[in-house]
């Protein structure tokens, strides 16, 4: 009885495992076949661009400075203290202008002693020309001989002498007294005025700049690398804050020599500055173009970057249908809203432009263009 019972508990326990190993394999064959259908995605459609050669300039951009082409230093011709300034910093100033003055009263002191000696002299020179007078009527009378009247032929030609050369002592005295007044040498707009009233100055003391408005060069330093590529004429772009064009211009000057400490070779150009935007020793942007080429671009938007690297999704044909490529790719400079592709596609491939978000490589797609 015992053993029956225990027959038949082995024969129940047989049949539920096998009623739970049929279960198992229907549920994992049930399970297999959504995986199936879920892995069969449907093909998404997407906008293409078809690549195409466009010409792109080949170009750099160069931190560069910008100098005035008309840019006068000024600074004392003779030693002092700053008495008077007569113009502050920006203030537009014409040929001739006063913009400060030295103490002159030293100056003025030699100037009128120069002027008391030399009309001592004219007063001896009028003495010895009547002297000169009296001594040709004496001899003409026989009273003196000649002898005499050449003794003041003598001293009239020594008076003349004497006055002549104060004269032009005289004359020195005075231009020097006008180095004490600082005036400006053309038109042009006040700089920096560093200097005070009472200040001491020197003749290597820098007062202030007078510049030329809208007469300006950009001063570009090229890496020795690309010296060999330097051509007089080469277009040159300055830059505004936006990365868009402010003036062009062409290379007018290249340095024979290099630049020992940054191995650089100097070269400039006119820069044209109507509208007074640029300004002296000011920092630019400065893009030498030296040449063009012929490259894809593709939208900055259909690109993508993981780990520094560039990818964009390209439409390729097979199995029927369309598929999205990824492809890797080298790009130079940035064309307005485009990407310029060196490497990672060529001229005719359908660039995805459109849902990249979603895409993954194989992905099938269907392009629109």
């Amino acid at each position: 009885m015992k053993a029956m019972k225990f027959s038949q508990i082995i024969l129940r326990a047989g049949l539920l495992m096998s009623l739970a190993g049929a279960g198992l394999m229907s549920s994992c064959s049930k399970s297999g076949a959504e995986a199936a259908n879920a892995g069969a995605f449907p093909a998404m459609p997407v906008k293409v661009l078809e690549a195409k050669a466009s010409p792109v300039q080949d170009a750099t951009e160069y931190v560069a400075t910008l100098k005035s082409r008309d840019s006068a230093v000024i600074m004392p011709q003779v030693e002092g203290q700053i008495t008077k300034i007569f113009v502050h910093s920006g203030d537009h100033v014409t040929a001739g202008t006063a913009l400060l003055e030295i103490d002159p009263l030293k100056q003025q002191a030699t100037v009128r002693s120069q002027e008391g000696g030399r009309a001592a002299q004219e007063a001896s020179l009028q003495l010895q020309k009547q002297q000169f007078e009296r001594a040709q009527n004496l001899y003409a009378a026989g009273v003196v001989s000649k002898q005499d009247l050449d003794q003041a032929k003598a001293n009239l030609d020594s008076a003349q002498a004497q006055l002549t050369a104060l004269d032009a002592q005289l004359k020195e005295q005075e231009v020097q007294l006008h180095y004490y007044k600082v005036t400006a040498p053309w038109a042009g707009i006040v700089g920096d005025v560093p200097v005070r009233v009472g200040d001491r100055v020197t003749v290597s003391t820098q007062l202030t700049t007078v510049d030329k408005p809208g007469s300006l060069e950009v001063y570009l330093y090229i890496p020795i690398e690309r010296a060999p590529d330097l051509k007089m004429n080469l277009p040159v772009e300055i830059l505004d804050a936006d990365g868009k064009v402010a003036s062009r211009s062409k290379i007018n000057f290249i340095s024979p020599q290099v630049d020992p400490s940054t191995q650089s070779v100097l070269a400039k150009a006119p820069v044209a500055n109507a509208k007074d935007l640029l300004r002296q020793s000011e920092f630019v942007r400065a893009r030498v173009v030296w040449g063009t080429h012929q490259n894809p671009l593709v939208p900055v938007l259909a690109v993508s970057r993981l780990a520094g690297q560039y990818f964009v999704f390209v439409a390729e044909a097979g199995n029927g249908g369309y598929q999205a490529k990824q492809h890797p790719l080298k790009v130079g400079q940035t064309v307005g809203n485009d990407y310029e592709v060196q490497d990672g596609i060529k001229p005719g491939d359908k660039v995805i432009v459109s849902g990249t978000q979603f895409l993954i490589d194989g992905a099938p797609v269907v392009p629109q263009t």
